[in-house]
Parts: C-alpha cells; sequence; structure tokens
C-alpha cells in the first residue's frame, strides 16, 4: 500500500474507488466502509481511503479532544490488510478546514484521485464548517461522473458501532465489549526507550513505550499481554502494565510501562505491541518506595491471576 500526505503527491493515472473518514479505531463500522471500498475496486482501479492526522477534533480542540484509539501507524497497517492500494492521510490544517466542500470535492476526489466511485457513512459531512452533506456529495458525483455508495450504521446490541462507543467500553473497564466493537483486542504500540530504570532497582524491570497517539482514553494498571513488532511477529508475553503519568514516580509525560513476566533480554529500540486484558486499579501516589514496591508485587499477583500465570517467582 502506497501512503501520500500532500496534494501534490496525489495524481493518480487511473480512476479510483475512494472511502473517507477519521477512521479512528478502524471498528467494525469502518471496516464495513473499507471492505465496500475493497469489493468495488478491480483491476485499473486503485483502492484509496482518505483520512486525516492531526484528527480533525484533535486540531480544532487539542486540549478537550478525546482519547487516540489508533496511532497512524496502526491506522495504516489495519488499512493495508483492508486490501487498499493507496492511504491518503492529509494534513489537517486551517487550510483543509477553510476548504469549501466544492473544493473538497474537485480538487482531492477529482483532479487528484480520478474517483469513479465514493464510499461513505450515513452520518457523512465534508468541507468548510461540515457545510457538505450526502445530498450534496450525490448532486456533485452527477456533475464530475462518481457514483457514490452511503453505508448504513452498523449496530451491536442495538446500538451503533462508534469510536465513542469503544472509548466508552475502554472506560468502563469492558475490554471484551472494546474487542468486539473493534473486531480484535484493544491495542496500543511504541518504541521501547531507556528511562529512569527505577523499577529495575524495585525489582521490576520496565519496557517503557514512547506513544505515537496521544492522549489514551484510559490510564491504571492493567493486566497485559505484549509481543514485539517485525518479521516474524514473536509470541504473546504476559505481564502488568502501568499506563498514565506515573504519580507514584513524581509524574511525567504519558506512556506505558510494561513488566514482563519472567522476561530477560534486551529491548531497547524494538517496536512493541501491548494487548490490554483487565483494569486492575486506578494510577495512585506512594508515601515510600517500599509502599509502592508493595503495591507492584499486589499488582504482580492480581495480574497473574487474571492471565492464569503460574507465578515463577517469591512475591
Amino acid at each position: 500500500m502506497r501512503i501520500v500526505r500532500d496534494l501534490s503527491q496525489t495524481r493518480l493515472s487511473q480512476a479510483s474507488v475512494v472511502t473517507i473518514g477519521n477512521f479512528d479505531g478502524v471498528h467494525v463500522g469502518h471496516q464495513a466502509l473499507i471492505e465496500r471500498c475493497r469489493l468495488a475496486g478491480s483491476e485499473g482501479i486503485e483502492r484509496v481511503v482518505i483520512t486525516f492526522e492531526p484528527l480533525p477534533q484533535s486540531w480544532f480542540s487539542p486540549a478537550t479532544a478525546p482519547g487516540r484509539l489508533t496511532s497512524p501507524r496502526q491506522k495504516l497497517a489495519l488499512f493495508e490488510a483492508g486490501g487498499m492500494d493507496l492511504a491518503w492521510m492529509m494534513r489537517f490544517n486551517q487550510a483543509l478546514a477553510d476548504l469549501p466542500a466544492r473544493d473538497f470535492v474537485g480538487r482531492c476526489l477529482v483532479n487528484a484521485l480520478r474517483a469513479r466511485h465514493v464510499v461513505v457513512g450515513d452520518d457523512f459531512r465534508f468541507g468548510r464548517k461540515r457545510e457538505g452533506d450526502l445530498a450534496l456529495l450525490t448532486d456533485l458525483g452527477r456533475e464530475f461522473g462518481y457514483t457514490v455508495d452511503i453505508v448504513t450504521e452498523v449496530v451491536d446490541e442495538g446500538d451503533r458501532i462508534s469510536s465513542s462507543a469503544v472509548r466508552q467500553a475502554l472506560q468502563d473497564g469492558d475490554f471484551s465489549r472494546a474487542a468486539k466493537l473493534l473486531g480484535r483486542p484493544w491495542c496500543m504500540e511504541g518504541r521501547v526507550f531507556r528511562g529512569s530504570q527505577l523499577g529495575r532497582t524495585l525489582g521490576y524491570p520496565t519496557a517503557n513505550l514512547k506513544l505515537a497517539a496521544s492522549p489514551s482514553p484510559i490510564a491504571g494498571i492493567f493486566a497485559v499481554q505484549a509481543r514485539l513488532c517485525g518479521p516474524g511477529r514473536e509470541t504473546w508475553m504476559d505481564g502488568v502494565a502501568n499506563l498514565g503519568r506515573r504519580p507514584a514516580v513524581g509524574g511525567g509525560d504519558f506512556l506505558v510501562e510494561v513488566h514482563l513476566f519472567d522476561f530477560h533480554g534486551d529491548l531497547y529500540g524494538r517496536r512493541m505491541e501491548v494487548r490490554f486484558i483487565e483494569k486492575i486499579r486506578d494510577e495512585a501516589n506512594f508515601s515510600t518506595l517500599d509502599a509502592l514496591k508493595k503495591q507492584m508485587q499486589k499488582d504482580e499477583v492480581r495480574a497473574r491471576d487474571i492471565l492464569g500465570n503460574t507465578i515463577e517467582r517469591a512475591v
């Protein structure tokens, strides 16, 4: 799958079928759009997904934007797995925010992508101040020569599947429901970097991951499984993770600290994917390092119990 960021990079030599959206989470509802786009493509017809980075809500209101469900890297991997030929990650900025709906269609869909078919959800809006609706998209299609396929909402237990519904499930600690809405367990990923090594001092060495998608929709201490990214994608390893700003050690940037059970090895510089299984508790502060260590021991016991992992060390 090819990836482009700018209009100047996007001049197709053949026609395309296009789907458009924020696609945060690439949940089951999003997957319906991607699958419809894939099926509409054929030899000589590019399958294209348009998404936005940063997400519009994050650009307009960074302080109040909801936590991201997927990083840009994760989204791209899911698009490729869904059969897309090209991902256009539009840079959301003032120029794009001010672009009239008609110009978005003319410049992006028609001139750049030579769209012959456009697949969107039934709540799709586009252009300056969300002025474009499905009726306008369809009318412009008659003018410019593309057809519009409107995918109706995908529901689960009577409720619309949405990014907001996934976030709510995660915040409720219902990781099974979140996985059902996503079509896979919820994961985060990042590259392991060298931290203060306080965990090693306390007997709990951690792999510290900087997050490409911030803020997170949840925080706390979790039973997790993790694996290294890359060729062969190694097997899942059990562990316990702190997701947040770590008030127990003075706070700081939002990151993931993962302690892998019974693991010995160098992970620095490797990319790691972390799958969240169950929440154990909220983050908390502690008066002494000894109190923190005792709580970490309790967290390990609880996480091993959740994961069915036999304790191989004294706690």
